[in-house]
């Protein structure tokens, strides 16, 4: 993966809104995908490696990501801490309508570990733009998860369909797929190899 300085995390709308889509009944996949985006948050902060968080404000009023609302707040485990930059978009990709292309090129970053929700949305869509516009793109499949969704069809399409698909058509062509134990042993490895973290 390279030295640390060169490899940010980004986590891609780690919003409170999803918390209130589950509580509400609809249905998930990758249980485990917030631990696991919490253990790579813990695992950057401990290697010193930049952390960005990517925040979602729609600008629908009855969205439950607008601004004003308490679903556009991050959810507690992975919330900011000093230091670490927090980008608001407005669309599906991170990279639309903010600097955060002008901060990584600044910041001599060339590898982007993407996690976050919703898979085939906007973790989606700014893995591929990440992808497009040169970046090394590791995508995390279990520290990114879906909902169940009706297909253009009217068909029911579950997450767990939607979110395999959604990693085999990113995978080679936009990012590679990556899990969070490749990726915390990538991070270990790196460490080693560079004296300590950087």
């Amino acid at each position: 993966m390279g030295r640390h300085p060169h490899t940010a995390l980004i986590l891609v709308d780690v919003q409170k809104a999803f918390l209130e889509w589950e509580a509400g009944g609809m249905r998930r996949n990758n249980p485990d995908a917030l631990a696991n985006i919490t253990r790579l948050l813990a695992a950057f902060r401990r290697a010193g490696a930049p952390v960005i968080h990517i925040r979602h404000a729609s600008r629908e009023a009855g969205s439950a990501l607008n601004p004003e609302k308490p679903g556009y707040a991050p959810i507690d485990e992975a919330r900011e801490i000093a230091g670490e930059a927090v980008i608001v978009k407005h669309v599906n990709s991170a990279f639309i309508g903010t600097d955060l292309e002008d901060r990584l090129r600044r910041d001599g970053i060339a590898t982007l570990v993407i996690a976050g929700i919703t898979t085939n949305h906007c973790v989606e869509t700014t893995t591929r733009m990440a992808g497009n516009l040169g970046f090394d793109a590791r995508l995390v499949g279990d520290a990114c998860y879906t909902f169940d969704r009706r297909g253009h069809d009217g068909r029911p399409e579950t997450a767990e369909s939607i979110h395999a698909m959604t990693l085999s058509n990113l995978n080679g062509e936009f990012a590679t797929i990556e899990t969070t134990e490749s990726l915390l042993a990538a991070l270990d490895a790196s460490a080693a190899t560079d004296g300590g973290p950087q």
